[in-house]
């Protein structure tokens, strides 16, 4: 196995292409259980009929932990949405990044048309997560209490559904990679999810427009997917960095919308 090319580097793990497979090795230190969890993931969404890589190998390279999946050659969504941001034609410059987000709704439908039983279920996560908050006492217990009364589905959620994990192969198949977050649950905590990483990237009218087509597309209601941000919001801020962890917490108190 030869890791001499670096596709991307993350705070717990490096990623390599070796020819026609892609080995993401994690750091020493990460846990087992959760490399584990995010093969059993991908392998599990392969059964969904999902346009994903596929799961090659679980194995350790060096004492560290490695999935290796397929190589799949092409842009990222965030490349080519980069792209269209630099056309010197602001008018077609937004028509071709209005297009791609379009894309990444239609993606992300598919994605919730599935059903899979036995991933874990997202409302049991989050749960989890705000218990692991430093919010007080009364501000975990209103968000447990909210995430209670939403409506339980089980759809397939991917959790950290972006344009850099989506990637057009060269004949123009779309590919969805990273299924280390997903859950069954409702679609429209993973649509907030979707909508808060617009703006941790500080697109937000990207954000704002990804919104509006989603809820369209699917005939959701906008106050729908907003009363799961502060929710989504405080399940994501445990991870991060300081600036992230502060800016999903301001979205904690956050109840109303307009």
């Amino acid at each position: 196995m030869k890791l001499d090319r670096v596709i991307a580097v993350r705070n717990n793990k490096t990623i390599y292409r070796d020819g026609d497979r892609c080995v993401k090795v994690f750091n020493a230190e990460y846990s087992k259980a959760d490399v584990l969890n995010e093969a059993l993931n991908q392998a599990r969404i392969e059964e969904t009929g999902l346009n994903i890589p596929k799961v090659l190998e679980v194995t350790m390279i060096d004492g560290k932990w490695a999935i290796v999946s397929e190589y799949i050659k092409g842009k990222t969504l965030a490349q080519l949405i980069k792209e269209a941001e630099a056309e010197e034609d602001s008018a077609k410059a937004t028509e071709q990044k209005q297009a791609y987000i379009s894309l990444l709704v239609d993606l992300q439908m598919t994605v919730h048309s599935k059903t899979c039983p036995l991933l874990n279920k997202l409302k049991d996560k989050m749960n989890r997560k705000i218990a692991e908050t430093d919010f007080d006492a009364t501000t975990r217990y209103d968000l447990h209490t909210r995430l209670e009364s939403m409506p339980k589905h089980n759809k397939v959620c991917h959790g950290d559904f972006n344009p850099s994990n989506i990637i057009i192969a060269e004949d123009g198949t779309p590919y969805i990679l990273d299924w280390s977050h997903a859950t069954q649950g409702n679609a429209s905590a993973d649509v907030a999810r979707t909508y808060l990483l617009f703006w941790l990237n500080g697109d937000i009218s990207g954000a704002e427009y990804y919104l509006d087509t989603f809820c369209k597309k699917s005939d959701t209601a906008k106050q729908y997917v907003q009363k799961w941000m502060p929710i989504v919001a405080a399940s994501q801020s445990v991870k991060g960095n300081e600036h992230e962890r502060e800016f999903l917490s301001s979205w904690v108190g956050v109840v109303d919308y307009q």
